[in-house]
């Protein structure tokens, strides 16, 4: 890939950190954002390094700060953290599976300043939650969203969806609204790494998501006073892609528990890029001058139809890992776009879907689980 040059005074500034704490997860499922080699990713940064990247990235504009992980619960260290991010004026976001949480980490978050804490969900029955993560936990989350709630944190909860659980939408908007949520994102799973690797267990039928956007709709208009529901069609549905973290290098700034500092958690897999890392390089440099985050921003490195097309200013070219995951070249229109000359790629993965029923989505070769020595067939749940 040509490196591409950019005025570093036009560069906006950084307003959302996402802090990758670790890859470590007592969790294992499917759709995984984390790289399916995470296990070679390893020296983490300590929590002086993390200090000080909270407090680079926060001079620079930074003003939206996610914990996340694998699992950010893992480090002990996270207390430290969020007090230090207080201090520096952050909106604290901490996203995580609620397992290994109890009252006195809560606690302890909200005496550190935490703003805000997200818990996932797998399904909204305890056999399918279990079995998607991987492990025993469902019952945990329930009353970890319960204390979430007590201590006074605006009650978030985030489910991804995908075709093992998209028929249970009403019960899990019913879980919702009895743990008295305040927002519910239903993620639709993203299709790279874990998740592009099970991609024919794991994308929904049209069917499934044209009864899904059905109650999705039903319940935002009956709950529209009391939780906001936010629910999002898959890419391979929609004719046009998305704006793919607002622009390449524009809002966004990831860094990796290794310190690799990233555009997009899955960045990382894109070839022939060097990503910085903030042990040798100032944030101010990776964000404003390094190759790697201007290698996609703005619009001159665009192909056509991107290069001239008027949406490029709303999609901005789309997804650089789903174009290079489907088309082998991360400067391609993403395949999402009915433009895009690789489009029938994501027709034929849509058509392959529909083709097979949900209950016998596992019969060709088995759903693997984000723990590559522990490979499941998919159980009727």
């Amino acid at each position: 890939m040509n490196e591409v040059e950019t005025d570093s005074s036009s560069v906006p500034l950084p307003l959302w950190l996402l802090a990758e704490l670790t890859y470590a997860c007592p969790l294992q499922c499917p759709y995984c954002s984390n790289p399916m080699d995470f296990h070679l990713h390893k020296n983490e940064l300590s929590t002086d390094e993390w200090l000080d990247v909270l407090q680079q990235a926060r001079a620079m504009g930074a003003t939206q700060l996610g914990f996340s992980g694998g699992e950010p619960l893992v480090r002990r260290d996270l207390d430290i953290l969020i007090r230090n991010a207080r201090e520096l004026g952050y909106y604290t976001n901490l996203i995580t599976s609620g397992v290994g949480m109890d009252e006195a980490r809560i606690k302890g978050f909200k005496e550190a300043g935490l703003d805000h804490i997200q818990v996932s969900f797998q399904a909204s029955s305890e056999l399918l939650n279990d079995f998607i993560g991987g492990t025993t936990s469902f019952q945990h989350k329930l009353e970890m969203a319960r204390q979430v709630k007590a201590y006074g944190y605006p009650m978030v909860l985030c489910v991804v969806i995908h075709r093992l659980n998209i028929d249970y939408m009403s019960d899990i908007l019913d879980m919702a609204a009895s743990l008295q949520a305040d927002y519910v994102e239903l993620a639709n799973t993203q299709y790279y790494g874990w998740a592009l690797h099970n991609r024919n267990q794991l994308l929904p039928t049209r069917d499934q998501l044209r009864r899904a956007e059905v109650v999705a709709h039903e319940y935002q208009e009956r709950f529209k006073d009391r939780m906001k529901i936010l629910y999002v069609v898959p890419d391979y549905y929609e004719e046009r892609p998305k704006a793919c973290m607002s622009g390449w290098g524009n809002i966004f700034l990831t860094v990796a528990p290794d310190g690799t500092a990233l555009p997009c958690q899955a960045a990382r897999q894109l070839p022939g890029i060097e990503f910085p890392n903030v042990r040798d390089k100032s944030i101010e440099w990776i964000w404003q001058d390094s190759p790697a985050f201007n290698r996609f921003r703005g619009f001159g490195w665009m192909k056509e139809p991107c290069h001239d097309c008027p949406e490029r200013f709303k999609d901005f070219g789309g997804c650089r890992c789903q174009a290079f995951a489907l088309t082998g070249d991360a400067q391609n229109a993403d395949p999402v776009c009915s433009l895009s000359p690789h489009h029938d790629q994501v027709l034929e993965a849509v058509a392959a879907a529909n083709r097979i029923p949900p209950a016998d989505a596992n019969q060709e070769q088995p759903l693997v689980f984000r723990n590559v020595h522990n490979a499941r067939f998919l159980i009727d749940c």
